[in-house]
């Protein structure tokens, strides 16, 4: 008798699949198709992203290589072409460069470039910061103290990547604009901070020695 509710169970089973099958087989197939267009459409993207990062690879070390071989204003151009065309990353990496080698030609152009990518946060915070520094460095022989300060003092808190450079490179601007109280100030902080490296304790104490000795309170 179970052998029998068994088959009876099974029997009406199959009828209720084939009448959801006939009222629900266009959307199933549809559903099934949508997904394999799906994954072969994700895969197809990849395999592109894949080619335009070998392509943009290839493009940036022959860029490189003319910046190497002093070819600023051809390697410029390379980068922005670069720039134009690669994904993210590397388009990243070509406008810093890019920037870099139009200091050769012009430097107020390169400090625009570099103020460009300083203030696009889609870049990240990390090229952001250099190109900020990069900006300022080509600044701190002419710029005022205060304007060196305003682009750089946010970057010199310990958990900003180039915090060390900033450092410095406040120190000289400060003491270019004669001002021994702030030299002195973020001298002492490169000296108090424990991952200073050596050369750059070096380069601060030789920057201290060049500085009238301290009032006695």
């Amino acid at each position: 008798m179970s052998e029998f509710f068994a088959e009876v169970d099974e029997e009406v089973r199959r009828e209720q699949l084939k009448k959801l099958w006939e009222r629900y087989s266009g959307l199933i197939i549809g559903a099934a198709v949508l997904v394999v267009a799906a994954v072969g459409g994700w895969r197809g993207y990849q395999y592109w992203q894949g080619q335009l990062a070998a392509t943009a690879g290839s493009a940036f070390e022959a860029a490189v290589k003319l910046s190497d071989d002093n070819k600023h204003a051809e390697a410029e151009a390379a980068f922005n072409a670069i720039v134009a065309t690669a994904p993210s990353g590397y388009r990243t990496l070509a406008r810093l460069r890019a920037a870099a080698e139009a200091e050769a030609r012009d430097k107020r152009s390169a400090i625009k470039l570099y103020e460009d990518i300083a203030a696009d946060r889609s870049v990240g915070a990390i090229p952001q910061d250099l190109a900020q520094l990069r900006a300022a460095g080509l600044l701190v022989d002419t710029a005022p103290y205060a304007e060196i300060k305003q682009r750089l003092e946010p970057l010199t808190s310990q958990d900003r990547t180039f915090h060390h450079s900033a450092r410095e490179l406040l120190a000289v601007s400060a003491w270019h604009g004669n001002d021994t109280t702030a030299t002195r100030q973020w001298l002492d902080l490169i000296m108090t901070d424990s991952e200073t490296s050596q050369s750059l304790r070096a380069r601060a104490e030789a920057l201290r020695a060049l500085l009238p000795p301290a009032a006695k309170s």
